[in-house]
């Protein structure tokens, strides 16, 4: 799934887009207002209104654009040759520096799964939260076939592929709630973070030491 550009230039749609995450982020869906998006922009309502009709549109975009920043970060590794552990890790790493880097943006997927699971919708949220649940649930497959693929090969232990799969995002979906970046960070720091999570994600399903852990 993509961000479509109803009118204007894919540059201020994206400028609205990152905005918005920051808000959502901030203050939750119900919390926040188109005013308050155009206020940290510093424009008006109007030029937020010229690409989505409502707050729900804007905020199911902002989801969706999550989403695809973490199909696009495990892209390279979904078909690649070898053990099946070996591109879980690639894919684990890869999800959870997009949780780290794309903040923002993973809030409101985790906050639209939430208010799917309370089943707190209106019609006009409907339709969007239908068709965000199932572009996650796709994303998660590509997991779980991974998953399978690793116990059968003999490099994971667990009963139930579908508990196992909530637990290992349990862990690498984590940052989006601890994380915050510190003066002077780098990129070597983030992916240090985003390796220990995936270490203790893979030894909670049963991988060996040896296989689990990550060099930078």
């Amino acid at each position: 799934m993509s961000i479509s550009t109803p009118r204007g230039s894919e540059e201020g749609l994206h400028e609205i887009l990152r905005v918005a995450a920051h808000c959502f982020m901030e203050r939750g869906y119900a919390e926040t207002s188109i005013d308050d998006v155009a206020r940290r922009l510093g424009s008006t309502k109007g030029r937020i209104y010229h690409f989505f009709a409502s707050k729900a549109d804007l905020f199911f975009a902002v989801a969706e654009e999550g989403m695809d920043r973490n199909f696009a970060a495990i892209g390279p590794y979904l078909d690649a040759a070898g053990r099946a552990m070996d591109r879980l890790k690639s894919m684990a790493l890869a999800h959870t520096m997009s949780m780290i880097e794309n903040r923002a943006y993973q809030r409101s997927v985790w906050e639209g799964v939430a208010i799917h699971l309370r089943g707190a919708t209106t019609p006009e949220q409907r339709d969007r939260l239908a068709a965000l649940i199932a572009y996650r649930d796709s994303y998660s497959d590509r997991f779980r076939a991974a998953l399978k693929a690793a116990k059968e090969e003999g490099d994971l232990q667990f009963k139930d592929a579908g508990i196992a799969l909530q637990l290992m995002f349990l862990a690498l979906n984590s940052p989006i709630f601890w994380y915050s970046p510190r003066h002077g960070e780098t990129v070597e720091d983030r992916l240090n973070l985003a390796q220990q999570c995936v270490e203790f994600a893979l030894r909670g399903l049963g991988a060996p030491a040896a296989m689990a852990g990550m060099t930078m």
